[in-house]
């Protein structure tokens, strides 16, 4: 299976190309140069492995939540790709692909999310890795205050900006749950597109169908934009 994912909704521009015999990788940490750097990126992927678009059997987007802007590039450009190239489009979660960094780098079967989503609120995950390494969500993604979390009992590994943004009151929040939290190696991680491929190929054997007009962006937020008051 020939998947091209990306992933755009932190701080870092990730595009991951699956040949079907390895996975090949760009990865730039560079806020604000995400619609310079995406499509150059790609086109970069699909030239080493001497592949097109359409040589793809599906795209995958890393769908939010995280940067709005970031999240609107991802999607907008990968919708754009899929309907050029007449491909299926599989939007995946962004926490989720955090949750799949952490299970890749250091075979944790558990993992806790916590981005920070500004305005004092944590974006918010809990995901479980199956039998073959594949993450799943445990407890629903949120947006919600750090003292607001909850966590199931078991032993889970903390990954994502918020861990660093409020780490007096998730500390607080944590002591209160019935799960405990260790932190990852190499906090904080940002998303990798190569993280979404084990759930986007996963999806795709289940048989769902993936127009590229379905995959939206998700903010968790009602509104986008904010203003701060004083």
């Amino acid at each position: 299976m020939k998947l091209l994912g990306i992933e755009t909704a932190s701080d870092a521009c990730s595009v991951a190309l699956d040949t079907g015999t390895e996975v090949l990788e760009r990865h730039h940490e560079q806020p604000r140069m995400h619609g310079r750097l995406l499509l150059d990126m790609a086109v970069e992927l699909l030239a080493e492995a001497e592949l097109s678009l359409a040589g793809l059997d599906a795209l995958v987007v890393g769908r939010g939540p995280g940067s709005f802007t970031g999240v609107r590039i991802a999607v907008g450009a990968a919708q754009g790709l899929a309907f050029g190239a007449n491909l299926p489009l599989v939007p995946v979660s962004s926490l989720a692909a955090l949750a799949q960094g952490v299970v890749r780098r250091d075979g944790s079967a558990g993992v806790v999310t916590a981005v920070d989503a500004r305005m004092d609120e944590v974006y918010w995950g809990v995901w479980q890795a199956d039998a073959h390494g594949v993450v799943a969500e445990v407890v629903p993604e949120r947006v919600c205050s750090p003292a607001d979390i909850d966590l199931p009992a078991g032993h889970w590994r903390a990954s994502g900006s918020g861990w660093q943004a409020y780490p007096e009151i998730l500390e607080a929040a944590v002591r209160g749950q019935p799960g405990r939290v260790s932190e990852a190696p190499g906090q904080p991680q940002l998303a990798r597109a190569l993280d979404l491929l084990p759930m986007a190929r996963q999806m795709l054997a289940g048989g769902g169908e993936f127009a590229p007009e379905q995959a939206v962006p998700v903010y968790l937020r009602d509104s986008v934009a904010w203003q701060k008051n004083g």
